[in-house]
């Protein structure tokens, strides 16, 4: 069952679990469990995606209870009208806070746009980063007798494929558990010295104004298990208070 973070006559918003595909696709033929249709069997009702979320990211995920309310959301956030807040643990040490304003060429799935046009310019992309808390652990995973980790509040001002993942990769602070664009080493020793094996990059906020009311809405989905025990262990409890849950919430594949 997928925890309802928000939820009205037009609109339902979920804390999607990482590992979860947003729907199915012939891409994933293997694949049993979605988050569309969890979510409409739990409400007995359909519902229409607005956005999506990477497979391994968790948090904030909306979807209108009707066709024209997922067209107007949909709208919304192609004129940024709506503002993503994600939290990301990081290698190595990031102070203060900066803008990334570095374009991104397209990425193209091998199979799914096998065909597509490869000859195009790089994409603006620009992300908000700022440093919440930082740690120099006493294990030695790449060439160092230490390891140092950082904890990243990320506000994406456009929304490019893996746009944060490739961001921080581009500083040379990629996000722990990113196996496409992260490093390898640090995820293995992240999982082998934290048992945390997962991408750290969960979509914590979205603030939107609501399609039909008009209000100012504020979702908020809570760290899952994982993200809560890594934080315990490098001692940043408190850090974000609002996104820690009272007691640990767990979800089975």
């Amino acid at each position: 069952m997928l925890e309802i973070i928000y939820q009205d006559e037009h609109i339902v918003a979920v804390n999607k679990p990482a590992g979860w595909l947003v729907h199915r696709s012939w891409l994933a033929r293997h694949e049993t469990v979605f988050v569309m249709q969890t979510l409409r069997d739990q409400l007995g009702q359909h519902v229409f995606p607005v956005h999506r979320l990477d497979r391994p990211t968790s948090g904030v995920l909306l979807m209108g209870l009707s066709s024209e309310v997922a067209r107007i959301l949909s709208q919304q956030l192609e004129y940024q009208q709506m503002q993503k807040t994600y939290h990301a643990v990081v290698r190595g040490y990031v102070d203060g806070e900066d803008i990334i304003d570095y374009a991104l060429m397209e990425e193209l799935d091998k199979i799914a746009d096998k065909f597509a046009d490869t000859d195009r310019e790089a994409q603006s992309a620009i992300t908000h980063y700022r440093a919440l808390a930082k740690i120099e652990c006493p294990v030695e995973i790449g060439r160092y007798p230490t390891s140092r980790f950082s904890l990243l509040e990320l506000k994406p001002k456009t929304g490019r494929r893996h746009q944060l993942r490739r961001h921080m990769a581009h500083i040379r602070h990629p996000i722990i558990g990113d196996t496409t664009h992260g490093d390898l080493r640090q995820n293995r020793g992240v999982a082998k010295y934290y048992q945390t094996g997962r991408l750290m990059l969960h979509a914590s906020h979205l603030q939107l104004q609501h399609p039909v009311t008009g209000e100012n809405l504020l979702l908020t989905a809570r760290w899952d298990s994982p993200w809560q025990y890594l934080l315990e262990q490098f001692g940043w409890q408190g850090v974000v208070p609002e996104l820690e849950c009272p007691r640990p919430i767990t979800f089975e594949l």
